[in-house]
């Protein structure tokens, strides 16, 4: 895992949970806030699954024979 995979899960799950107290005080702009943070972390924790994929693709070109 790298670091952006790490951080995008952290927000995803903060923004869970900001969302459900958002929904549990009847407060919508709570509600809209955790959602908002909730797609910011699965974009960064995507952007981290796609950065591990080059890197490994990489690492395995480098390893191969010429």
């Amino acid at each position: 895992m790298n670091e952006n995979q790490v951080k995008g899960k952290l927000k995803e799950i903060g923004g869970k949970i900001q969302e459900e107290f958002g929904d549990a005080i009847d407060s919508p702009t709570q509600e809209a806030k955790g959602k908002a943070t909730k797609v910011e972390g699965k974009t960064q924790k995507t952007m981290g699954d796609a950065q591990e994929k080059v890197e490994n693709t990489l690492d395995d070109a480098a390893r191969r024979p010429h």
